[in-house]
């Protein structure tokens, strides 16, 4: 649904994370969560369920983990959500608006990529440990545990099972790509934007070309905004 309403035009769009009727388990509101990490907007909303914030399901270590990973990749959403918003393009795109030839990228539904740079593979199923993903070109995967990375592994275009436990996140950097990530903080005014770290293709010394405005300007300009990382 998300993707669809991007390519309708609507890209602040996300999901009532859990689950708006019935009851989610803990580990599907935490997968789930870690889904919403990547939409532009990201809450947890029901009505006549049992109580599914993050603390209630005992799990708030991997909860908290989640949510920093949120606010870590703020410069990078921001950045690629305001270039979406100011260049008329889209934000998530199906593997398919990228990859028109690949046969097996046209046929992949539950991938996707963000901005220029990621692509998700959002673990949903119940008691899973992982899932199989494909790779339509060579990229960099990236695991977060812990509130921080800890793993960047070059991998080939192809097929492969991926694990991922229930308190990690893995996403995927295109290989001559980079992105920037911040130190998490408890509010995003308490972020330092221009201190940033450059994760994925880093050893090609490749640019990212980073998005910022004062926050107020109602017709910010996309080429002042941008500038080199």
């Amino acid at each position: 649904m998300m993707p669809s309403l991007n390519m309708c035009g609507f890209l602040y769009t996300g999901a009532d994370i859990g689950g708006f009727g019935s009851d989610a388990s803990g580990d599907l509101v935490l997968r789930w969560t870690a889904l919403g990490v990547f939409t532009p907007l990201m809450r947890n909303h029901c009505c006549g369920t049992r109580p599914q914030e993050c603390y209630q399901f005992g799990m708030s270590k991997d909860f908290k983990s989640v949510v920093n990973l949120r606010y870590a990749l703020i410069p990078y959403l921001y950045s690629e959500y305001m270039k979406a918003v100011l260049s008329n393009t889209m934000y998530f795109k199906p593997l398919a608006f990228e990859y028109e030839n690949d046969e097996r990228a046209l046929r992949t539904e539950n991938q996707l990529l963000i901005g220029n740079e990621v692509m998700i593979t959002p673990v949903y199923e119940q008691n899973s440990q992982g899932r199989y993903v494909y790779l339509p070109e060579n990229m960099i995967l990236i695991r977060w545990k812990d509130s921080k990375v800890v793993e960047q592994t070059a991998m080939k275009k192809g097929d492969y099972f991926i694990s991922i436990p229930i308190n990690e996140v893995v996403f995927f950097i295109r290989e001559g790509t980079v992105i920037p990530m911040a130190k998490p903080e408890l509010s995003t005014d308490k972020m330092n934007m221009n201190n940033v770290t450059l994760i994925g293709d880093t050893e090609n010394h490749v640019p990212y070309k980073f998005y910022s405005d004062d926050g107020y300007t109602l017709s910010p300009s996309l080429e002042k905004g941008i500038r080199n990382l």
